[in-house]
């Protein structure tokens, strides 16, 4: 039998997004949101998949946040297949879609952003690669956390840094929402599912695999192996291929994101590195 399609109902604006959700929230109905900035993938759907099994409506936001790109090029070339994304969610089964245009969610051409002190979470590897983008993320995550209100919201962990923020706003400002943690979902070979993947040419695509496989290895090396050895393993392996650039391989702690000293603490080791022109970043948990 072919596969039934649930047609995704879409909001453009706050106020659509409510006539759409009010019924729910009559009923209490639990919202789940995960929010995304399209080019969807199987990790995404994951998230929804997830988030349909906890809660009684889903929405998904799809919407491209000028405020955390400090490369304009980065964010001109960054994907956009917006039917495409409609279909994938009409087969997962979202549904609600917010596609909130760059008026709707920054009115007045007010792009000013949240300046929460996270202490040293938004200091260390995407904090300093990339000046701007936490306080950009937080910005909006709270702008589309205002307008979906959910009970629940669902967040990958290959962008471990953001996560880390997201949960750290949440607290700080006791705002009742559940932040959920999903598993990184991988391609065959292991290289980490992204809307960026998509950009790298074949042989781009062929070198990439070389970040999961590293990782897999520092994993393999926790534990039997000093942390300073464990690094240099790390950058030897980058070097030897050459056409990979790190940005930053770190090993910190799951909580604070401050180097490990202690091996038998929670750890995850992140990387970051342009593929030709194009950055990918990827984790792995080590002793969590």
């Amino acid at each position: 039998m072919p596969q039934l399609f649930r047609i995704v109902k879409v909001a453009t604006t706050v106020a659509e997004l409510n006539l759409i959700l009010d019924p729910y929230r009559t009923k209490n109905a639990p919202v789940g949101f995960v929010p995304t900035m399209g080019a969807l993938h199987e990790g995404h759907l994951s998230l929804i998949m997830r988030a349909k099994a906890d809660n009684g409506v889903v929405v998904c936001s799809i919407f491209v946040n000028p405020t955390q790109f400090n490369d304009p090029k980065d964010l001109e070339r960054y994907p956009r297949p917006i039917e495409e994304d409609k279909r994938m969610l009409e087969s997962a089964g979202c549904d609600v879609l917010f596609l909130p245009t760059v008026k709707e969610m920054y009115p007045d051409g007010d792009y000013s952003t949240l300046k929460d002190d996270f202490g040293a979470l938004d200091k260390v590897m995407e904090g300093i690669s990339r000046p701007g983008h936490f306080a950009g993320m937080i910005t909006i995550v709270n702008k589309l956390f205002m307008a979906v209100m959910p009970q629940n919201a669902y967040f990958g962990q290959k962008d471990f840094q953001q996560l880390s923020i997201v949960k750290r706003f949440i607290e700080m400002h006791h705002v009742p929402i559940n932040i959920i943690a999903c598993p990184i979902v991988r391609e065959a070979d292991g290289l980490a599912m992204s809307s960026r993947n998509r950009l790298l040419n074949p042989e781009e695509r062929k070198r990439a695999v070389l970040i999961s496989q590293t990782l897999f290895k520092v994993k393999e090396m926790w534990g039997k192996t000093p942390i300073a050895d464990i690094k240099k393993f790390a950058e030897n392996e980058f070097a030897k291929d050459g056409y990979l650039k790190p940005i930053y391989f770190e090993i910190a702690d799951t909580k604070t994101l401050q180097p490990v000293i202690d091996t038998t603490k929670p750890a995850v080791a992140c990387v970051a590195v342009f593929d030709g022109k194009i950055r990918l970043i990827d984790n792995v948990l080590l002793n969590a």
